[in-house]
């Protein structure tokens, strides 16, 4: 025989996705928390009972765009500062409890800022409870007649319930009893624990209205933190203390005697594909005061720090979970059913999540700094799942959520997958310190509310005839009473007796029997006598009986009647009820099919409007871009205009200076050509019209300096010139400050011209505070000229004042002073043998022309001499 091939194991059923069915947005509400002190400056106001709205404080009243801007956010329920506790838990948390006895699951957790008042508004304080006492007074105010007792339902280790019998329950609490760990004694036999009398101490009595009185009821509960993204059980029996290493500041493992830290607990998923906490403590209480001292017990143990902004901050999220276990009673109404797939488990989670914070608000370090980073991060993996599933349902895309990145949404991942109906309370705080983060509190919440969750389904009814359990009471009751009458057991006795033993203990006793001689006549009559004593009242009791039995049957024929007539009546109730309801049914099936036609048109519309929403931002996106690339082409343009205007003027303006000075010293070269050659004409017409007979006789220098050179009136060179005044130029300076720089190291010059400018500062170094009272700069040099004569240059300029409060010079033109020696220029020598009369004429011509070359270095007009020059010139510069 071959051997059998291994088969591959079959996979796991996936759990189908739920049908698509009604679905209720996340409800939102917003708490809005009184200002500690009144003279604190408020950014929060509340506008109505659904609107608050945000405004920036008055040091923060400046946005990007240089506006004032009001927010105004909707919720679907807003408390302002003076709504009491009652209206928050009337209005946020009753319909969760009410959905929790129906079966279903909830979720209320608390979000906002440090100090926002999550904690109080969750747990309360004293005299005024929180959220949770009161729930958990709703849930024993409406099952406490219906509670099972210990141990009937057991939960097991992956997230189950079973149920026992009677007799393993009563081993159970045997079990439990004879154990020497103290166990948690009942609400009802001992004296609640003062610290939290005032928070439980509900004067409400607020219970649910339709219980099934059929079901009998069993409360669980649990406490955990998610503490640095790790779960951790409050209520676990190891010594809870801060979290020490593993390791030993000597770097060794830790020994029996040191402290082992509380292990961290794993999330796992069940059959059904829900998330639970494994190994975590569950306790079943049996009353408001046993749960609330299991949770203050937890309470006690959870991580809270003092910060900067909150004195007992919380330092971790907390889930209180309530687990209720229901299971329907037997047909006889005694006993629970013994059938696993009737028990519901439906269980509330109440969250009070740790307040965001900002390092440099709270001045947090070393662990309250590590704490508050793993706190912000696990908030905003939340946000991230959020902003997923609302992207998701408004534009029909399929992107993972991400739970897995924190333990907190992984946790309650099934409640966003539509598990049950999910509250959230934001809690804000009005003072102006916290504009910034309630603005982002406030946007995460409109967020939330756009989010929606699919409706819980009902569960299934068991099948058996309601109202059992009355029904079985008031009979037990109607035997009680029937019996006391007859005799039988009184005040309430529970054993129960045949009905022979009922009857036999009617008749009288029987005497004594036994004969003591032959003699004895006297036993037997009394023997007698009683017999018969006992076949009357028999007889008289059989008659009684038979009557009994007739008023019996006609009671129970006329009871019958009735219950027939009854049916009947209930019959032609119920089928008109029925065609009521299969005509509803049609109508709702109508309705149905319009409404999937109505919500497929609307989706068709929303995706048409996202499409053209889209649209219109990338059209909108491109007309900004396209209309920015205009302006920057537009301020491009003109600067470039504004820069080739400054530089066509600028050329312009340099290239006229060029010219003008061009033509000025053109048009002087030129006047100092026809000067030259006219008076070289006049002095060749003076020697030709000499007479020959006279000598001429050469003037000696000394008459040169003493007389003036008599010149010839010849026009002018220049057509209609005007005529050349006979003196110095005068400087441009006259009539202005000037600061005359004459540096110590120049040496004097005997000369008749000397540079004077009045009104100046004279300094022998540069001054700023010379530079500050002039507008004009002059400058004295002196350098040695290449024929070894000293030559004088004054270099002008401007002041100008700079940005900087200083001044800056710029120079404009340059004056030059030269001397010069008339001995050292060269005359042209006649030979010896020459005639006197030619060496006169060769004589004066060369003194002419001596005089003729001196003047060309000369102005036309001048009467300086040859030995001078003054030359007014600007310094010419290369185009």
């Amino acid at each position: 025989m071959k051997a059998a091939r291994a088969k591959t194991p079959r996979r796991p059923a996936l759990k189908k996705p739920p049908a698509p069915g009604p679905k209720d947005p996340v409800g939102v509400y917003c708490r809005v928390r009184p200002l500690s002190r009144q003279d604190q400056e408020c950014c929060i106001e509340v506008i109505n009972e659904t609107t608050v709205q945000i405004h920036p404080p008055d040091g923060y009243r400046v946005f990007r765009n240089g506006e004032y801007r009001e927010t105004q956010y909707s919720f679907k329920e807003v408390f302002g500062t003076l709504v009491v506790q009652k209206d928050v838990f009337d209005v946020v948390a009753k319909p969760l409890v009410e959905d929790l006895i129906r079966g279903k699951n909830g979720l209320l957790f608390t979000y906002g800022v440090t100090g926002s008042g999550k904690t109080h508004t969750m747990t309360g304080s004293p005299g005024d409870g929180g959220l949770l006492p009161r729930c958990l007074d709703m849930i024993f105010n409406s099952i406490g007649p219906f509670q099972a007792k210990r141990f009937v339902f057991k939960l097991d280790d992956k997230n189950g319930v079973d149920v026992q019998c009677e007799v393993d329950a009563l081993l159970e609490r045997q079990k439990r009893d004879a154990m020497p760990v103290p166990k948690t004694p009942s609400g009802n036999r001992r004296q609640i624990d003062p610290e939290f009398a005032d928070m439980i101490n509900v004067q409400d009595h607020c219970k649910v209205d339709e219980v099934d009185e059929d079901n009998v009821y069993s409360v669980f509960v649990s406490y955990i933190e998610i503490y640095n993204n790790y779960i951790y059980d409050l209520l676990e029996e190891a010594p809870f203390e801060q979290i020490k290493p593993k390791w030993n500041n000597c770097n060794t493992p830790v020994r029996n005697g040191d402290f082992i830290p509380p292990q961290s607990k794993i999330l796992r998923e069940d059959q059904n594909h829900n998330m639970y906490v494994t190994g975590c403590t569950e306790v079943e209480v049996k009353s408001t005061e046993e749960a609330f001292e299991v949770f203050w017990k937890g309470q006690k143990k959870r991580r809270i720090a003092n910060t900067q902004l909150n004195r007992e901050s919380s330092r971790s999220h907390s889930v209180f979970i309530i687990k209720l276990a229901q299971a329907p009673l037997d047909a006889d109404g005694d006993n629970v059913l013994q059938e696993k797939e009737q028990i519901t488990l439906s269980q509330l989670s109440l969250v009070d999540l740790a307040g965001s914070e900002r390092t440099n608000r709270t001045k947090a370090e070393g662990n309250r700094l590590r704490e508050a980073g793993n706190i912000n991060q696990s908030l905003m993996t939340l946000r991230t799942c959020i902003e997923v599933l609302r992207e998701n349902q408004m534009y029909g895309t399929n992107k993972m959520v991400p739970y897995r990145d924190s333990k907190l949404t992984h946790l309650f991942k099934n409640y966003f997958d539509g598990e049950g109906k999910v509250r959230m309370i934001v809690c804000v705080n009005p003072k102006a310190e916290d504009y910034e983060e309630s603005l982002q509190v406030m946007r995460f919440a409109e967020m939330t509310q756009e989010v929606e969750v699919a409706r819980p389904v009902d569960r299934p009814l068991c099948g058996l005839t309601p109202g059992r359990r009355f029904r079985n009471q008031a009979f037990r009751e109607e035997l009680a009473r029937k019996l006391e009458m007859r005799g039988g057991p009184i005040n309430g006795e529970t054993e129960e007796q045949s009905a022979s033993e009922i009857f036999l203990q009617n008749f009288p006793p029987l005497p004594s029997c036994e004969l003591l001689d032959a003699n004895d006549d006297q036993t037997l009559p009394k023997l007698i006598e009683i017999l018969e004593k006992r076949h009357k009242l028999r007889q008289m009791l059989s008659d009684e009986f038979a009557k009994n039995v007739l008023a019996f049957k006609t009671t129970l024929q006329e009871f019958d009647s009735s219950v027939t007539s009854k049916e009947n009546y209930i019959q032609g109730k119920l089928s008109e009820k029925e065609k009521t309801i299969a005509g509803q049914k049609m109508e709702l099936e109508r309705l149905e099919k319009k409404i999937k036609t109505l919500e497929y048109k609307i989706e068709i519309l929303e995706k048409t409007a996202t499409i053209y929403e889209e649209d219109k931002r990338n059209l909108q996106q491109e007309l900004e871009s396209k209309s920015q690339k205009l302006q920057r082409q537009a301020s491009d343009k003109r600067r470039l205009e504004a820069r080739l205007q400054g530089m066509v003027a600028e050329t312009t303006m340099k290239w006229e200076k060029e010219c003008e000075r061009r033509v000025a010293a053109k048009q002087l070269e030129m006047q100092n050509k026809l000067w030259v050659k006219d008076e070289k004409l006049k002095q060749l017409k003076a020697i030709v019209t000499e007479p020959k007979n006279e000598k001429p006789e050469r003037p000696s220098r000394e008459r040169d300096r003493e007389k003036p050179v008599q010149r010839s009136v010849s026009p002018s060179p220049v057509p209609n010139a005007p005529p050349v005044r006979l003196r110095h130029r005068r400087s441009r300076s006259a009539g202005e400050r000037w600061v005359d720089h004459k540096p110590p190291s120049n040496l004097p010059t005997d000369t008749v011209m000397q540079p004077h400018v009045p009104h100046a500062i004279t300094v022998a170094a540069a001054s700023e505070k010379a530079l500050a009272k002039c507008d004009k700069y002059m400058l004295t040099h002196q350098e040695l000229a290449s024929d070894g004569e000293i030559e004088t240059k004054l270099i002008k300029g401007d002041v100008f004042k700079t940005r900087g409060g200083g001044q800056a010079v710029q120079f404009t033109e340059i004056e030059t002073l030269k001397q010069e020696s008339p001995t050292g220029r060269k005359r042209r020598s006649s030979p010896s043998n020459a005639d006197p009369l030619e060496d006169a004429a060769d004589s004066e011509w060369t003194d002419v022309e001596t005089r003729c070359s001196v003047a060309v270095e000369m102005r036309a007009g001048s009467a300086l001499g040859p030995g001078y020059q003054h030359h007014a010139q600007p310094k010419r510069r290369k185009p």
